[in-house]
């Protein structure tokens, strides 16, 4: 079975921040190189390179990082556009074709430049002046297709979960990070000087009881904010790992489904419940779980929804003390979780909702040298 063998991201920089110039192929290519050089790898191994982009000017963001990580000619890349689940679907994808031996080194992940997303407008067949706009369509029924905070205040009034809660758990992520930001640093490759998440700080009651309000009872301190960011595993095939005598990652299972487009924050539960049924695995087994925080009732839903424990998730912060780098986010879950599970650990837990009512869900354990 393959197994991931390398996994670092750049630190996630709040939009208009130090990675603000930086175009996605720019933040991806020093993390790409960062994870080969772990692999004790050369470029000339790798057979493709996944790249998941959300925000982009299309084409194939995926080329232009092989080529700049100055990976060879022939990995044409290939790029993909799950919005928030991307990176993650990226990895289980590179898993798939690792397996199907269609390659025997991958490289996974995604990439995503909020400051350098470009400006979008829709045009008319009728002569109408074009009208910009800022968030795509994930459906074709405007009734089914929300504002995603106004989705999250929706949930948080659906299953009676309180502001006071949401921001309870917001200032824990806080708090986590705070406390675990010196042993992430190795999970981050420096970039513009940049060596730890710059968004992460001491967020207390009162700095929520002041937030900008922003739909309901979701504030600008229970919400992540938009972020620049990068983050890739290599993947290779067993056979590999073995000559090279490297312990890593085993991807046990992973799935994406699609759930209530109008109510994308539960959207992983679906997927995380068929992952544990077929694995034969209970919630109580895992010893950890790294869940998106795009929202904090969103992780707290889907906490909640999926019978999780809340004390093995996010226990080093999450998504809102860091940001949310679209399309790189499900990838920097599985970052963490490679350089904080170790051998003899329960499986571990990664998953993320997605616009468009979008889950995916993936099961990892250490598989030794």
């Amino acid at each position: 079975m393959p197994r991931i063998i390398a996994a670092r991201r750049s630190a996630i920089v709040p939009r208009g921040g130090k990675f603000a110039e930086l175009e996605p192929h720019e933040l991806a290519r020093p993390v790409i190189r960062a994870c080969l050089a772990d692999a004790r790898l050369a470029p000339a191994a790798v057979g493709e390179l996944i790249l998941s982009n959300a925000l982009g000017a299309g084409g194939n963001p995926a080329r232009s990082a092989a080529l700049a990580a100055g990976l060879p000619e022939q990995v044409a890349g290939l790029s993909i556009d799950r919005q928030c689940a991307g990176g993650l679907d990226a990895i289980v994808l590179g898993h798939a074709l690792v397996s199907a031996g269609l390659h025997e080194v991958v490289i996974a992940g995604g990439a995503e430049s909020y400051s350098r997303r470009p400006l979008r407008s829709r045009t008319f067949a009728d002569g109408r002046p074009p009208v910009p706009y800022d968030q795509a369509r994930f459906t074709p029924w405007a009734e089914c297709d929300p504002d995603m905070a106004e989705a999250a205040a929706t949930l948080a009034a659906d299953l009676g979960i309180a502001q006071a809660e949401q921001d309870g758990w917001a200032m824990r992520s806080h708090a986590l990070a705070r406390q675990a930001a010196e042993a992430r640093r190795v999970e981050i490759v420096p970039i513009a000087g940049c060596v730890a998440d710059a968004f992460t700080r001491d967020l207390t009651a009162r700095h929520c009881a002041r937030a900008q309000p922003v739909a309901g009872c979701i504030t600008a301190a229970n919400m992540a904010v938009a972020a620049d960011a990068a983050a890739f595993v290599v993947i290779v095939s067993d056979r590999l790992a073995q000559d090279l005598g490297a312990a890593g990652l085993r991807l046990l299972d992973g799935a994406t489904r699609g759930a209530r487009p109008e109510q994308p924050g539960l959207a992983p539960v679906p997927a995380i419940a068929e992952l544990l049924a077929r694995q034969g695995l209970k919630p109580r087994d895992l010893g950890r779980a790294e869940i998106m925080e795009a929202f904090a009732v969103q992780a707290l839903g889907c906490i909640k929804k999926a019978g999780l424990e809340p004390d093995i998730v996010n226990p080093t912060g999450g998504a809102l003390a860091q940001g949310h780098p679209v399309g790189a986010s499900g990838a920097v879950l599985a970052v963490t979780l490679f350089h904080a599970l170790r051998a003899g650990d329960p499986p571990a837990l990664a998953a993320i909702a997605a616009a468009g009512g979008i889950g995916t869900a993936a099961l990892f354990e250490v598989v030794a040298g």
